[in-house]
């Protein structure tokens, strides 16, 4: 029974589909070369049509792509183009072909769907169109030019002493690659009709800068003051910079913030560090221990001079808090300052200090010096009356000293300098500095720097008696500060305290030193002057500053030679170390100036005792 019905149904498909075969090749039959019944192309009926004739009714009946209008519009602008203009090129043959092979393709089923479709309902083949989109870019582009507009970033400058603000703009862009996906289906229904524009819009980053230039304005309304914290009588300042120099140094920059741009407005971190920079020698002080004396009655320290608090300003942090007063509306501005603490108080005691007994002392002498060489004596030793030396410290005496000028004291007198010997400010403090030399030679400290004379000045080899003591030779020390220092240091566990007495009526400057002694004592030698070499012929020259006949001596001969000095420093009867001091003085020319006309001045000169040989 079943495979009778497995029989009768195979022979039922058997039938149909030979019926469906003799439908699909008899209908193709009828219509051999012709288009199917039911057919259009764009709407154009094509039916029972050969494609060459479906082609030529086709290119006589569609001609949208040069009468038909594509249009854009943006705003009330509006471009109106034919589609040929936008690239499109309609092929009637191929869209009679595609006409031709419906109902023919898709296989058997396939075929036989096609025909059914269109002999029933209609069937509209879309129309084979090319499409160059170079062409609609191009005209695109052309379209961009009209509607693009570049995006402004808000603006802020400063003009003179005037803020000029301008607001963002936004920004708005086509896109050519979207418009032409509209474009290409617009072209493809082969109707008339509007393509829509695709455009961005580009926000600026940053749209308005209103508050900036308020605050712009506020920084400008006054003048910038700075000053120094809890100003007092006698501190530098206050400096005041006027709107036109400050509007110089404002600084508009945009700085990222949490992923957005914004404007910032301020000083100019580099101008303004130029300005603070060349403020910072006079704001800067360096902090100043107490000054003492000594009461060798008592054995106990007397305050002369206070201590003083030092401070250092901090450019950078300055720099930050100028700005930010400046943005909340100030202008009398305080720069960061800190403090520095000396290392010793004003009740400090020698017992503390260590200080607390004479440890070393000596007195040189300065018969013959001039007014100018005894002020400039004075003033130099006045520097180090009372001044402290710590534990370990490495004492130079340029640094304690300070400005060598006619403003702090000091007068012009013979220096050595060149080659010769001429005036220049501070003649004389060679004295201070060899006699400290001397104090600290015969106390046992070590010297770190010591520099001696070009040569031999009689000053430095005098006596008590006015008598020139050979064995001081090559115990002298110059200075010219900052390039010739004089430097010891105190390597003790005791503060050092140095006190200075210039007598002036006896010529004589004393240098004493106060600590506490370690148990050394110092021995030393010397070579005198050695290798002696005489002094060169006196040298002639005229000044026509002078009068005729007039002679003046400028320079003074001294013969050359060498010293070595040892010195051997002992603690506590063992060596503690042992230094040698060696000395090169050159031979010296005398030096006699006359006046112009003046006749055999070397003879002249003879007579009056002047440039006559070498002293030492």
């Amino acid at each position: 029974m079943v495979k009778q019905f497995i029989a009768a149904l195979a022979a039922g498909l058997t039938l149909f589909l030979g019926a469906v075969i003799l439908w699909v090749l008899g209908y193709q039959l009828i219509y051999a070369g012709r288009i199917f019944p039911g057919v259009s192309v764009a709407g154009v009926n094509v039916s029972g049509l050969s494609p060459n004739d479906a082609a030529l009714k086709l290119s006589q009946t569609l001609s949208f792509p040069i009468t038909g209008k594509i249009i854009f519009r943006d705003g009330e602008k509006v471009w109106v183009a034919a589609p040929a203009e936008l690239g499109m090129v309609f092929d009637p043959s191929a869209s009679a072909l595609a006409a031709y092979h419906l109902g023919r393709q898709g296989g058997l089923f396939g075929a036989l769907a096609g025909q059914i479709r269109a002999s029933g309902s209609g069937t509209d083949v879309p129309p084979v169109v090319i499409f160059d989109q170079r062409v609609a870019y191009s005209y695109l582009q052309n379209i961009g030019t009209q509607v693009d507009q570049p995006v402004v970033e808000a603006s802020l400058q400063v003009q003179g002493t005037d803020v000029v603000a301008q607001p963002g703009q936004v920004g708005r862009q086509l896109n050519l690659d979207a418009t032409l996906i509209y474009l290409g289906a617009q072209l493809q229904s082969f109707r008339d009709g509007e393509v829509a524009l695709v455009i961005q819009q580009i926000a600026p980053q940053i749209m308005d800068v209103s508050s900036q230039a308020d605050a712009a304005r506020r920084i400008l309304s006054q003048p910038l003051v700075l000053t120094v914290p809890n100003y007092r009588e006698g501190d530098p300042g206050p400096w005041t910079y006027d709107v036109a120099v400050v509007a110089k140094m404002i600084a508009v920059s945009r700085v990222a913030n949490g992923g957005q741009s914004e404007v910032r407005v301020g000083l100019d971190p580099t101008a303004l560090r130029a300005v603070l920079t060349d403020l910072k020698p006079s704001v800067d002080r360096q902090p100043a221990n107490p000054k003492f004396i000594f009461n060798d009655q008592t054995g106990q320290l007397e305050l002369m001079a206070s201590s003083q608090v030092g401070r250092v300003m901090d450019v950078e942090a300055s720099i930050g808090l100028i700005n930010d007063a400046l943005l909340r509306g100030e202008h009398n501005i305080a720069l960061s300052v800190a403090e520095a603490q000396p290392a010793v108080t004003d009740t400090a005691t020698g017992a503390e200090l260590g200080i607390t007994q004479q440890v070393g002392a000596y007195t040189s002498y300065f018969y013959g010096s001039s007014a100018e060489r005894i002020q400039n004596i004075t003033a130099a030793a006045g520097q180090f009356h009372g001044v402290l030396v710590a534990p370990g410290e490495t004492f130079s005496m340029g640094n304690a000293m300070g400005d060598v000028s006619l403003e702090n004291g000091f007068a012009e007198a013979l220096i050595i300098y060149g080659g010769r010997t001429i005036k220049g400010v501070g003649g004389g403090v060679c004295q201070v500095s060899t006699t400290l030399f001397r104090a600290v030679f015969f106390a046992g400290f070590p010297v770190v720097e010591r520099i001696p004379h070009a040569y031999r000045v009689s000053y430095y080899e005098k006596t008590a008696s006015n008598d020139v003591d050979p064995s001081l030779a090559g115990l002298d020390a110059t200075v010219y500060f900052p390039l010739v220092d004089f430097k010891f240091t105190n390597d003790t566990p005791y503060w050092l305290l140095m006190e200075t007495y210039v007598d002036t009526a006896a010529r004589t400057l004393t240098w004493k030193l106060y600590s506490t002694s370690d148990g050394r004592t110092v021995d030393w030698n010397t070579t005198g002057p050695i290798n002696t070499v005489p002094a060169p012929k006196p040298l002639f020259e005229e000044n026509p500053d002078l009068s005729r006949n007039e002679i003046k001596q400028v320079d003074y001969a001294a013969q050359g030679a060498d010293v070595t000095v040892t010195r051997t420093v002992y603690r506590n009867g063992q060596v503690y170390f042992t230094d040698q001091f060696q000395t090169h003085y050159q031979p010296w020319q005398a030096v006699c100036q006359y006046g112009p006309g003046t006749e055999n001045p070397d003879k002249k000169a003879k007579r009056e005792g002047l440039c006559v040989g070498p002293t030492s």
